[in-house]
């Protein structure tokens, strides 16, 4: 009997302990605060933001200037900013400021057109510069950006369906390529933010729709194009990050908030599925001999992270998820503040090897933008 009531004791203290170590790594693994050495959001942000900072700017890889700012540009800008405020770096906003002065004067020329979305979304970053200031140039500029983004089509870039859209209530700028969600959603929002304007946010939520009714598959991802059946990391990534943008903002009675949320959501979950062990997605997303690529796994990290962040994704998988993806996105980070493996600029075909042979980038700011993205939304 004694030697029963022993044995028993033996089994049931080493199970306790089993059950003590998987709780012990499942709290490991979902820990949101701590990280290893180099690795937390504050460290790699502010390293990211300070390399941009002095960084020229980019044409596409080309050894020549842009004519115009370029949204990979705008993307690590608005990311930069947004950074140095949640972390406090007072002497970051005002180098961040001050490479946008010589746009209101001797580089004015640099300043986009407002007639194309990857154009359009340059309004972002002076409202996060009004935001950070309250200087009303700033303000000014970001809604002629917003507001010709709902205005009656204009300039060369005006096809037939623009008309259609503009007459329907949508932007004129309309093209239903999966990009169009953050770059339009963006500005948007950010005009909402700084001005608390409801029609802001209310185009973007009518636009989102939209877009979510037309292209979201079943599966919760997105083909790059109608005519392009492939599961483009960045492509889904742009989804991933402009609905979140546009969720962590939006009023929840917003009649389009549930629909959206909804979409997010049911993504979010296919994205959970297909996430690599080491943290990453890969450049098509379901397929199995496609790289891991950075650009796409920190567009949705980020989406990830502000999920888990805001209370929309409340299961341990997600933290799990987050936390991995952000630790994994990081080990491509070089010693100079540049990720690598990142896909180049890439236009849409209907052909699978074309997305497999694409350009592997390093520093590319396709890829430095979501890092940035990603340290915001831990630290906020």
């Amino acid at each position: 009997m004694r030697k029963s009531i022993f044995k028993y004791l033996v089994i049931a203290s080493v199970s306790m302990g089993i059950a003590c170590n998987v709780v012990a790594q499942t709290q490991s693994e979902t820990d949101l605060v701590n990280w290893p050495k180099g690795s937390s959001p504050k460290e790699v942000g502010k390293k990211v933001a300070e390399l941009f900072v002095v960084t020229p700017h980019p044409n596409f890889g080309r050894p020549t200037p842009p004519k115009r700012i370029t949204y990979p540009e705008i993307c690590a800008w608005y990311g930069a900013l947004s950074f140095a405020k949640v972390s406090k770096d007072k002497p970051l906003a005002r180098k961040l400021a001050d490479r946008f002065e010589p746009l209101f004067g001797k580089e004015d020329t640099l300043v986009p057109v407002p007639d194309h979305v990857d154009l359009t979304v340059f309004g972002s970053i002076p409202f996060e510069l009004y935001m950070q200031t309250k200087e009303k140039r700033y303000l000014n500029m970001g809604r002629h950006f917003a507001d010709k983004q709902w205005g009656a089509p204009e300039g060369p870039r005006v096809v037939p369906a623009s008309h259609v859209y503009y007459e329907k209530g949508y932007t004129w700028q309309t093209r239903m390529w999966i990009d169009d969600m953050f770059m339009i959603t963006a500005v948007q929002a950010q005009a909402y933010r700084a001005t608390g304007e409801k029609v802001y946010i209310e185009r973007a939520a009518k636009e989102m729709v939209m877009y979510l009714d037309s292209l979201q598959k079943p599966n919760g991802l997105f083909y790059h194009a109608p005519d392009v059946p492939y599961y483009w990391a960045r492509g889904n990534g742009w989804m991933a990050v402009g609905m979140a943008e546009l969720l962590r903002s939006m009023p929840k009675d917003n009649p389009y908030y549930e629909r959206i949320m909804q979409g997010y959501k049911t993504m979010m979950a296919s994205l959970l599925k297909y996430q690599a062990p080491n943290g990453t997605w890969r450049q098509l997303i379901d397929g199995e001999d496609s790289w891991y690529e950075t650009s796409g796994t920190g567009m949705f990290a980020f989406a990830m992270i502000t999920g888990v962040k805001e209370g929309w994704l409340t299961e341990p998988a997600y933290k799990a998820a987050a936390r991995k993806a952000w630790l994994g996105l990081v080990s491509y980070l070089n010693e100079k503040g540049e990720i690598m493996e990142v896909c180049e600029g890439t236009n849409k075909k209907n052909d699978r090897q074309y997305y497999l042979d694409r350009k592997r980038n390093v520093g590319d700011l396709h890829g430095q933008a979501p890092l940035l993205w990603c340290a915001n939304a831990w630290l906020r």
